[in-house]
């Protein structure tokens, strides 16, 4: 697999200070440069970035089946390395993060099998936490 180079994410969220804290206090990731408009946060080695934006008056929220789950869209997040993914799944469990989908394995026996788990911000935005049995089947079909 090449070398991957971080990826920028710029993200809204309706309410920054409740979101500093959750991605800095419950999430643990290291906070950078900051407004009083923005915030960003080392994520797991990419930058995301919290833009403040007023909550949008109507919302619509959607989802797609994937493996007999309602997997929310849209949503992101970063694959892990299954070490990694279950450390961060036994800290989030420990600071009662209400999962959309529980950490499980997803694909079992196939390819691209993966241990996966979803979870909202507070200001809504879904984020996915994966790891693969086999990287190489990141893109597998």
């Amino acid at each position: 697999m090449m070398n991957i180079r971080p990826f920028h994410l710029a993200i809204p969220v309706d309410d920054l200070d409740a979101c500093r804290i959750f991605y800095r206090d419950v999430l643990g990731f290291t906070e950078g440069r900051s407004s009083d408009h923005w915030v960003d946060f080392d994520f797991f080695g990419h930058q995301l970035v919290l833009h403040y934006k007023e909550k949008p008056t109507t919302e619509t929220l959607t989802s797609n089946p994937v493996d007999g789950k309602d997997v929310p869209v849209p949503h992101f997040g970063v694959v892990l390395d299954m070490e990694t993914f279950t450390t961060f799944s036994s800290l989030l469990k420990s600071k009662n993060i209400t999962f959309i989908i529980e950490p499980y394995i997803r694909f079992k026996g196939k390819p691209g099998e993966q241990a996966t788990m979803f979870f909202k911000d507070p200001s809504g935005n879904a984020l996915e936490f994966k790891a693969f049995k086999n990287l190489n089947q990141l893109f597998a079909h």
